[in-house]
Protein backbone atom coordinates (compact mmCIF):
# COMPACT_ATOMS: atom_id res chain seq x y z
CA UNK A 1 0.00 0.00 0.00
CA UNK A 2 1.67 3.50 -1.17
CA UNK A 3 0.85 6.57 1.00
CA UNK A 4 -2.15 7.66 -0.82
CA UNK A 5 -4.43 4.40 -0.14
CA UNK A 6 -3.48 4.33 3.25
CA UNK A 7 -4.15 7.93 4.16
CA UNK A 8 -8.17 7.08 2.33
CA UNK A 9 -7.72 4.20 4.58
CA UNK A 10 -7.32 5.91 7.94
CA UNK A 11 -9.75 8.55 6.95
CA UNK A 12 -12.73 6.22 5.75
CA UNK A 13 -12.23 4.10 9.05
CA UNK A 14 -11.09 6.36 11.99
CA UNK A 15 -15.23 7.49 12.69
CA UNK A 16 -15.81 3.63 13.05
CA UNK A 17 -12.78 3.13 14.81
CA UNK A 18 -14.08 6.09 17.61
CA UNK A 19 -17.01 4.24 17.71
CA UNK A 20 -15.53 1.07 18.83
CA UNK A 21 -13.05 2.82 21.39
CA UNK A 22 -16.09 4.93 22.99
CA UNK A 23 -18.06 1.24 23.00
CA UNK A 24 -15.02 -0.27 24.69
CA UNK A 25 -14.96 2.43 26.88
CA UNK A 26 -18.71 2.12 27.92
CA UNK A 27 -18.18 -1.44 28.66
CA UNK A 28 -15.32 -1.23 31.24
CA UNK A 29 -16.95 1.51 32.80
CA UNK A 30 -20.54 -0.36 33.15
CA UNK A 31 -18.69 -3.01 34.40
CA UNK A 32 -16.51 -0.65 36.93
CA UNK A 33 -19.44 0.82 38.48
CA UNK A 34 -22.27 -1.70 37.41
CA UNK A 35 -21.08 -4.84 37.30
CA UNK A 36 -22.10 -8.06 38.66
CA UNK A 37 -20.72 -8.38 42.05
CA UNK A 38 -21.68 -12.42 42.43
CA UNK A 39 -19.80 -13.45 39.59
CA UNK A 40 -22.54 -15.08 38.19
CA UNK A 41 -23.00 -12.71 35.18
CA UNK A 42 -20.91 -13.98 32.15
CA UNK A 43 -20.50 -10.91 30.40
CA UNK A 44 -20.66 -8.74 33.22
CA UNK A 45 -18.71 -10.60 36.09
CA UNK A 46 -15.32 -9.58 34.37
CA UNK A 47 -13.68 -6.15 32.90
CA UNK A 48 -12.80 -7.92 29.86
CA UNK A 49 -16.06 -9.48 28.57
CA UNK A 50 -17.80 -6.83 29.35
CA UNK A 51 -15.39 -4.44 27.44
CA UNK A 52 -15.48 -6.61 24.66
CA UNK A 53 -19.04 -6.42 24.53
CA UNK A 54 -19.11 -2.57 24.62
CA UNK A 55 -16.41 -3.25 21.47
CA UNK A 56 -18.91 -4.78 19.56
CA UNK A 57 -21.72 -2.63 20.06
CA UNK A 58 -19.88 0.32 19.33
CA UNK A 59 -18.63 -1.17 16.43
CA UNK A 60 -22.50 -1.53 15.31
CA UNK A 61 -23.71 1.32 16.39
CA UNK A 62 -20.84 2.91 14.51
CA UNK A 63 -21.55 1.16 11.37
CA UNK A 64 -24.84 1.58 11.41
CA UNK A 65 -25.06 5.48 11.67
CA UNK A 66 -21.78 5.68 9.63
CA UNK A 67 -24.03 4.30 6.68
CA UNK A 68 -26.96 6.15 7.10
CA UNK A 69 -24.43 9.48 7.11
CA UNK A 70 -22.75 8.67 3.98
CA UNK A 71 -26.29 7.66 2.24
CA UNK A 72 -27.42 11.29 3.54
CA UNK A 73 -24.70 12.70 1.98
CA UNK A 74 -24.84 11.31 -1.09
CA UNK A 75 -28.21 11.98 -1.79
CA UNK A 76 -27.33 15.98 -0.94
CA UNK A 77 -24.53 15.68 -3.39
CA UNK A 78 -26.74 14.60 -6.30
CA UNK A 79 -29.15 16.71 -5.59
CA UNK A 80 -27.11 19.63 -5.48
CA UNK A 81 -25.59 21.95 -8.77
CA UNK A 82 -22.46 22.73 -9.96
CA UNK A 83 -20.99 25.82 -8.92
CA UNK A 84 -20.01 26.94 -12.47
CA UNK A 85 -24.27 27.00 -13.55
Amino acid sequence: MNKFTENIFAKKNIPLLLAVLLGALGGFLYWKFIGCESGTCKIKSVWYWSTLYGAVFGYLIGDISLGIVRKFRKKSDKGSLPADQ
